[in-house]
């Protein structure tokens, strides 16, 4: 039919739009810089070659210290993945307080919260460091984690309270008569149906946390740089390929994950 021939066209052009950039970015980094000079950045590879990944592993200079971007890869992944867990917990525990433990002024504590979510982060720069140089942290990753915990817990504890106000209160008030409290609710009745919402909140704060620009240049440097950070300042012999090294970890997640993502986001419609 005219219409559905039309429709595949124009779907056929805007997954070029978004794939094309990319698939040039792919192959560029298995060329050499002879090769990219000799050709442009638009031409198929003379011959694929992994030296520029070794070089923007091994020998790339971040910060006038030319040790690769391997030192900054594992510190991204030393403050990404516990702030991930961390924010996703406080998140649940927060969501299933506010929701399912109601009490006086909750509404107001998560509107509260919910300033989080919408305050550019640029405003809480001066905030942060003053907090952080008074507990000694500046320039440490454990610095990001907190920033990053406290940052990324609005968002799962909107996700989360959304998600367990549909549970039936009754469910919560049988498990108060047979004795059960706060916590043990939680870890016993919430938790074991949270796993959706959970899968959501931990790919979500992954991806967004991995490829976070601004924190990780204002609080930190040289080799204790997250990954993004460390980027400006690499070698420019190895740039794709360092660019794609970056950019692996959270790919990787949402296309292992990504099934669970939106079965996730759609159950959490559901419910």
């Amino acid at each position: 039919m005219p219409g559905r021939i039309i429709l595949y066209v124009a779907l056929a052009i805007f997954a070029a739009v978004w794939v094309v950039p990319g698939l040039l970015l792919f192959l560029n980094a298995f060329r050499t810089p002879a090769d990219i000079a000799a050709h442009g950045l638009i031409a198929l590879p003379e011959r694929l070659t992994f030296a520029p990944w070794l070089r923007a592993w091994n020998e790339a200079c971040v910060a006038g210290m030319c040790r690769g971007l391997a030192p900054n890869f594992f510190v991204s992944l030393q403050v990404v993945v516990p702030a991930s867990l961390i924010a996703t917990l406080l998140g649940a525990l927060a969501g299933y307080a506010l929701s399912l433990w109601r009490f006086r002024g909750a509404n107001i504590v998560f509107g509260v919260m919910m300033v989080g979510i919408f305050l550019p982060p640029q405003v809480t720069l001066l905030p942060w460091a003053f907090l952080t140089s008074r507990l000694g942290l500046y320039g440490s990753p454990v610095a990001l984690v907190l920033i990053y915990v406290m940052q990324g817990m609005a968002f799962s504890t909107l996700f989360c309270r959304n998600y367990y106000a549909t549970i039936p209160i009754d469910i919560i008030r049988a498990a108060r008569v047979d004795g059960a409290g706060f916590g043990r609710i939680f870890y016993r009745v919430v938790l074991p149906i949270s796993g959706p919402v959970l899968a959501v909140s931990m790919i979500w704060q992954f991806t967004s946390l991995w490829n976070e620009y601004l924190f990780a240049a204002v609080f930190s440097s040289g080799d204790r740089q997250p990954i993004t950070a460390a980027l400006m300042s690499a070698g420019s012999g190895s740039g794709n390929a360092a660019v794609l090294i970056a950019a692996l970890p959270p790919l990787l997640v949402f296309v292992l994950g990504g099934r669970y993502f939106v079965r996730g986001l759609n159950q959490a419609a559901v419910r």
